[in-house]
This record gives C-alpha cells, sequence and structure tokens, in this order.
C-alpha cells in the first residue's frame, strides 16, 4: 500500500522531458521536507515554511491523501484514463519522494504493468534512496529525474546527499540525470561547488538547473541569475513550465 496525494494529465513543465505530454502521479510523504525553499503554508492552524510540494511532504495533509492497495485494480484505471486520452503518455511518479515506496508490493506491481505496456516512466526523486534492482528489475526499464537537495533547501548534507544511492541509480537505470534547484543567493556563493562535488563522480551525466519558486513571483525573482549561472558553467537551463501557465505547483 502506498499514498497517493494527486493524478493528473498534464505537460511535463521541468528537466529534460519538458514539453511532453505526461501522466502524473504524486505520492504522499517524503523523508526530507526542505525549510529553506521558504513555501509557506497553513496545516492544522500551524503557518510551516517548506518545498514547493509540501501538500504531499506535510503529514498533516495526509487525511486527504488515497490509499492504493490493489495494483490490478488502479493498472486498470489508468488504462481507462489512456484511453481517454487517445495514446499511450509518458508516466511521471513524483511526490513527495516516491522511491520511499519502491519495494511495495503495490507501486512495483504498477510500475512492472506500466513498463509490460511500452510507457516511458520516470521518477522524481530527492536520490537518497537506494534502490535494490537485482529484486525489482522492472526499475532497470525507468528513468529518474534526480533532484539532489543543496545547502539551499535548509537540510544538512548528510541526510540530502546519498553518494551510494546516486550511484546506484545512475550506474542501473535506463537514464538519469541530475536537477538541481537554486536562487539567486546560492549561484553567487556555492552553487558550483556543490554541483561540482555531487555530479563529479559521474562523467558525462547531463546536468539541469532550475529557479526556486513555487509562483510566477518567486521564479521571476531567480531566473536570470539560474539562467546567467547555466551559460557561464554549460549546464541545461529548465524553466518551470507548469508554474509559468498556472501559477501553482499542484494539479498542473
Amino acid at each position: 500500500m502506498f499514498y497517493l496525494t494527486e493524478e493528473f494529465f498534464s505537460i511535463q513543465g521541468e528537466g529534460k522531458y519538458a514539453g511532453v505530454p505526461s501522466y502524473f502521479l504524486r505520492t504522499g510523504e517524503c523523508n526530507l521536507s526542505c525549510p529553506g525553499f521558504g513555501a509557506k503554508y497553513i496545516v492544522d492552524g500551524i503557518e510551516k515554511d517548506g518545498c514547493d510540494t509540501y501538500f504531499a511532504v506535510d503529514k498533516g495533509f495526509k487525511r486527504a491523501w488515497k490509499k492504493i492497495d490493489d495494483a490490478e485494480s488502479f493498472t486498470k484505471h489508468l488504462k481507462e484514463k489512456f484511453d481517454e486520452i487517445g495514446y499511450l503518455p509518458h508516466i511521471v511518479i513524483t511526490g513527495g519522494e516516491p522511491l520511499l515506496y519502491h519495494r511495495d508490493d503495490t507501486l512495483y506491481a504498477i510500475v512492472d504493468n506500466l513498463v509490460n505496456f511500452g510507457l516511458d516512466i520516470t521518477f522524481e526523486t530527492n536520490g537518497t534512496i537506494e534502490i535494490d534492482f537485482e529484486d525489482y528489475p522492472a526499475y532497470r526499464e525507468t528513468i529518474f529525474a534526480l533532484s539532489i537537495k543543496l545547502t539551499n533547501s535548509g537540510e544538512e548534507g548528510s541526510k540530502r546527499i546519498k553518494p551510494k544511492a546516486i550511484a546506484n541509480i545512475v550506474n542501473h537505470s535506463k537514464d538519469s540525470f541530475f536537477k538541481f534547484t537554486i536562487d539567486s543567493k546560492l549561484v553567487n556563493s556555492t552553487a558550483i561547488d556543490e554541483i561540482s562535488d555531487i555530479t563529479s563522480p559521474h562523467k558525462g551525466s547531463t546536468i539541469y538547473c532550475m529557479p526556486v519558486g513555487e509562483s510566477r513571483d518567486t521564479i521571476w525573482r531567480n531566473d536570470k541569475s539560474v539562467f546567467e549561472f547555466c551559460m557561464k558553467y554549460g549546464f541545461f537551463y529548465s524553466d518551470r513550465l507548469h508554474i509559468r501557465v498556472f501559477d501553482t505547483t499542484q494539479g498542473v
């Protein structure tokens, strides 16, 4: 059994597959909270700071999450959604941190079914969970967007950077790429050193950088500096198309 906070059909707004029609499955729970990203929200009458998908991270929202415990019925449900769409979209499994459930029988069976259907699947992960690719071989046929958190997340380095877990994904998945969320302050301080330390063991990896922001306003405050940072160091710039269009991170 795993928790699903939302599912929806949209356009991927970030990273390597930006612009691709995609069906999103957003799981609930995360092993990081990233208060440094500064997205303000209220839960149970308490104001907090967190990441831009706080509604899928903070367990205060758990009452609204849906339990998924039947792989066959959920796979059937997805096939019906794809029939409505009229084609097989890219699948994005995001969170929260979806790999918290990578050993879950229900999630694995769903992923295995989708792989067998021939769908492309991307996991959006913080890269802190080590996957057993031997016991769960379907994950070898999926793509991983490694959104490793930097100091601007407000998390301790030992908690947010797990070199063994990162190397395991890079070495065993069908494809992977790095995606860093940075702001103007980090650009002007330690961003390049932090990114280099994380990615240098993985020569030839694709690196995307995108601006911090849960709204158009916060993106506008950071996008130019991140854009120029990517030009300077030869990284790929990733915008956040869904936020530009809808001014929110939820359900788009």
